[in-house]
């Protein structure tokens, strides 16, 4: 077994790009996902250590200096960080040659000769679920004959493809990620806007049964069937974390869509209640208000709905699976039963205008969860939306890949006949301003950070951050109106 470092490489300050974010960027306030994706073959793979460079503020020369003590570096990249993590493979080749070097992740999975071409420093990339191809690949096993997995052939330098590995269907053989965790992360480190600090996220499960156009995950990794751990093998998780990690207040269910097999979100949320943990998951907009309230009662304390839009022919084209009706009646049973909701929206889908950006500001308006935010469309390689873009001339640069800006913010990608990409971009925050700036936003806010202390030193810090962030908005909006 070779000596295997698992990495998230360092970047952009403040760039939320590790390997459990779903879309990479540096975000209003400070945020980093855990490395979920990294933690779980590095719990496969015996003396190996993860480093999560961006929340531990680790810089390149103290990752280079770690990097050194391993014979195996496996790197997960992305579409918007693959170019820096190439110059990060390169400076660790360069240290020591004989170092192998892996590329994963969802970029390395849909563009696996692309990735091998993007740097001579790239032995290998692994596709689709890469798990055991990387468990496989540290036990020294020849490269030829490992499923799942692309290479550079040594001999004559060609790119050769390996076939498919089959998906994982018995998600229970896995180890738990919760002793790589103790090792290897500082859970301090890991914030995000609407969770209790600190928190915690894992999967319970992989793939979805939607079909958005734009998501990412399911069309590049987990597939769209929805794979599930064992609601024993949960609650048996959690409670060795709660052992592990007590000063952990809230739990995130990072699977796609939590909810999607609403029998066993049920019996987990009553297998773990017992144990008095706060948690919070993704759920579509379409759960009726006894399932919540059930889910509520045992536990839960938010959910993250991805609204999108509030355009329902935007919705149907992007293959939401849910009206602004639905959307509407879920919300309301939301409040009544006390669950708090995380609103997401995406703008510069299919065919957005003017008029439908307005529509969909009014729409969040009207349903007034506690916070929300807003993204740019982003065509990742391997979406449905990246071949609707190439397909209709969407694309608004020539780099159909570069989707961020000089300080690792999100940019928009994507234009339609009156409207620009920055026309776009600008409303991303008119969009933050209108919302927030209101009577019941402000009330809210200002009534949780009366309640605690410590919300209160934190949302003064995020506010800073978020007009800060504001800021450099509006100078990325100057940058490109001037060129």
């Amino acid at each position: 077994m070779s000596r295997t470092l698992y990495l998230s490489p360092p970047s952009f300050d403040g760039f939320d790009g590790g390997a459990g974010a779903r879309y990479q960027t540096v975000r209003e306030v400070t945020s980093y996902w855990y490395p979920t994706w990294l933690a779980q073959p590095a719990a496969l793979t015996p003396g190996s250590r993860l480093l999560d460079c961006p929340p531990h503020n680790i810089g390149k020369a103290e990752c280079l200096r770690v990097a050194k003590d391993f014979d195996h570096v496996i790197i997960h990249t992305s579409t918007p960080s693959l170019k820096n993590d190439c110059r990060v493979a390169e400076a660790i080749k360069q240290q020591k040659p004989e170092t192998k070097i892996g590329f994963v992740g969802a970029h390395a999975a849909v563009l696996p000769t692309e990735t091998l071409k993007a740097s001579t420093a790239i032995d290998w990339v692994g596709r689709k679920e890469f798990d055991y191809t990387c468990k496989e690949v540290a036990e020294g096993r020849d490269l030829a004959t490992i499923a799942g997995l692309s290479y550079k052939n040594k001999n004559d330098g060609k790119i050769r493809h390996n076939p498919e590995r089959e998906l994982i269907e018995n998600l229970d053989t896995l180890p738990w990620m919760a002793d790589v965790y103790r090792r290897d992360v500082d859970v301090q480190k890991y914030y995000n806007g609407y969770l209790h600090h600190p928190y915690m996220s894992l999967y319970t499960g992989r793939g979805c049964p939607a079909q958005c156009t734009f998501c990412l995950w399911p069309q590049t990794i987990g597939g769209h069937k929805y794979r599930v751990r064992s609601a024993q093998n949960v609650a048996d998780e959690m409670a060795y974390l709660q052992k592990l990690f007590p000063e952990v207040k809230e739990y995130f269910f990072d699977d796609d869509t939590f909810t999607a097999n609403l029998p066993r979100a049920r019996e987990i949320a009553k297998k773990i209640a017992p144990l008095g943990v706060m948690w919070s998951c993704n759920s579509r907009a379409n759960l009726d208000y006894d399932n919540i309230k059930l889910l509520k009662d045992n536990g839960l304390r938010l959910f993250l709905v991805g609204y999108e839009s509030g355009n329902d022919d935007i919705l149907a084209r992007i293959k939401k699976g849910v009206t602004t009706d639905e959307m509407r009646r879920f919300t309301r049973a939301c409040h009544r039963a006390g669950v708090i909701i995380h609103g997401t929206f995406i703008l510069g889908l299919p065919v957005e205008s003017t008029e439908t950006i307005q529509q969909t500001l009014d729409f969040a308006k009207e349903l007034d969860v506690f916070s929300i935010q807003v993204s740019l469309a982003a065509p990742y390689p391997g979406t449905e939306l990246y071949e609707q873009a190439r397909q209709n001339g969407w694309f608004a640069k020539k780099e159909k890949t570069d989707l961020l800006g000089g300080e690792g913010y999100q940019s928009s990608t994507i234009e339609y006949p009156g409207l620009s990409k920055e026309m776009i971009f600008e409303e991303v925050d008119r969009f933050y301003r209108a919302y927030y700036f209101r009577p019941k936003p402000v009330l809210r806010i200002v009534k949780t950070m009366l309640e605690d202390k410590d919300v209160l030193v934190r949302r003064v810090r995020e506010g800073f951050e978020f007009f800060k962030g504001l800021r450099q908005r509006k100078v990325e909006i100057a940058a490109q109106n001037a060129t």
